[in-house]
């Protein structure tokens, strides 16, 4: 395996595995403030636990992120150095070289970038949170 090659793969297998788990900011309302943050704290995690049993996956989007921004960057990769290799007499070598270099530049951008749960896991947990009387006003 060439270096390049194993180094992309490692640093993929690392993203993945680095994906920290997100957790609702509640804003301190009344209610927050009459049951209190270990309360709140419960409450959270049955909220996260209801999410889970219904089917939302916490940690989807840290590796789909993962993995979209990797095909797209070698996808838009490809197109450039296509295009760029076709200039220069090799359209070939350059799609090749520009598909590398875009799927190197997606993948750092995801394992940089900030990630959160998934959209539908999310929503759920905001949904019951605020059914319970929190004020969810972000992810951390």
């Amino acid at each position: 395996m060439k270096p390049a090659v194993a180094l992309i793969v490692f640093a993929f297998v690392i993203g993945l595995g680095g994906c920290a788990t997100a957790r609702p900011v509640l804003y301190p309302n009344e209610h927050l403030q009459n049951v209190g943050q270990g309360a709140a704290d419960q409450d959270i995690a049955e909220c996260k636990s209801l999410a889970k049993t219904a089917g939302a996956d916490s940690r989807q989007t840290g590796a789909g992120r993962a993995a979209r921004n990797t095909l797209g960057g070698a996808a838009m990769g490809a197109a450039t150095g296509a295009v760029g290799g076709a200039v220069v007499g090799s359209a070939g070598a350059g799609s090749a070289i520009g598909a590398a270099s875009g799927a190197t530049a997606g993948l750092i951008r995801s394992m940089f970038g900030r990630s959160g749960p998934d959209p539908a896991y999310q929503s759920f947990v905001n949904r019951c949170l605020q059914e319970r009387g929190y004020d969810v006003v972000g992810w951390d």
